[in-house]
């Protein structure tokens, strides 16, 4: 709703900027990348499922809002996000200062590290060890940045996959010799691969990181309500069953 031509005059004069209130039946595009489960994945009927997903409908409804989940590839989330095509994004986003310079976070809503996946015969135990060797990761992500750290922005070894599940495939195949990746998108692959046998490492080098859900740099309205869905999810149980559900008790 515009706001009368005198009393924007008024606010314009008092150094006040007025936020614009969120439309009440307005339909939120969510972005996320469904390629990491078991955050965001597809079903039979190519829909978004998993514990992000859930998490975001959840908080929208105690919130008051409406949302509609929108597969996007990782490459294109934060373009779409900035350019008004995505109105949220939740995709097991790392919270970063680099990020925080170009959009907002809600609250942390994850608590997450990185992880080594080696093939259970290779004898590799640590980051360190993994100089000279081929790294897949997912552009982009955490585990890219942990590789560009320790070996170098542009190291030759490191070797990137649209996806996680990708990078896996890769390793098995003998193509890389080790994936650096979100804890829990790993431990959900092993589980539901276990011929593969794969294991981790878990460096000591590896600092906690936390997911947050993120919408346009400066959309404080959004951003609050985010929150206040939050908060009332975690009061009311919800959050703890979803979380239970994804990743047991």
């Amino acid at each position: 709703m515009r706001l009368p031509n005198l009393l924007c005059s008024m606010l314009l004069a008092c150094g006040i900027v007025a936020t614009p209130a969120l439309a009440a039946d307005k339909v939120l595009n969510v972005g996320t990348d469904a390629t990491f489960a078991p955050f965001e994945m597809l079903n039979d009927k190519r829909e978004v499922i998993g514990f992000d997903a859930e998490l975001i409908q959840a908080i929208a409804s105690k919130a008051g809002l409406k949302v509609k989940l929108v597969n996007t590839p990782w490459e294109g989330l934060f373009a779409g996000l900035n350019n008004g095509d995505r109105d949220i994004v939740i995709a097991a986003v790392t919270i970063t200062p680099e990020r925080k310079q170009s959009m907002d976070f809600s609250e942390p809503y994850f608590e997450a590290k990185q992880l080594i996946v080696i093939p259970g015969s290779s004898k590799i135990g640590s980051l360190a060890e993994l100089k000279g060797k081929k790294i897949g990761v997912q552009t982009g992500t955490t585990g890219d940045s942990v590789a560009q750290k320790a070996f170098g922005k542009t190291s030759p070894d490191i070797r990137r996959f649209e996806s996680i599940p990708l990078a896996l495939t890769e390793l098995k195949n003998g193509g890389v010799q080790a994936v650096i990746a979100d804890n829990g998108v790993v431990r959900n692959y092993l589980v539901n691969n276990p011929n593969l046998q794969f294991r981790t490492i878990d460096d000591t080098s590896f600092g906690k990181e936390y997911y947050g859900i993120a919408v346009k740099k400066g959309n404080k309205a959004l951003l609050d309500k985010l929150n206040q869905g939050l908060a009332g999810i975690r009061a009311d149980g919800t959050y703890a069953k979803i979380n239970a559900k994804y990743f047991g008790k």
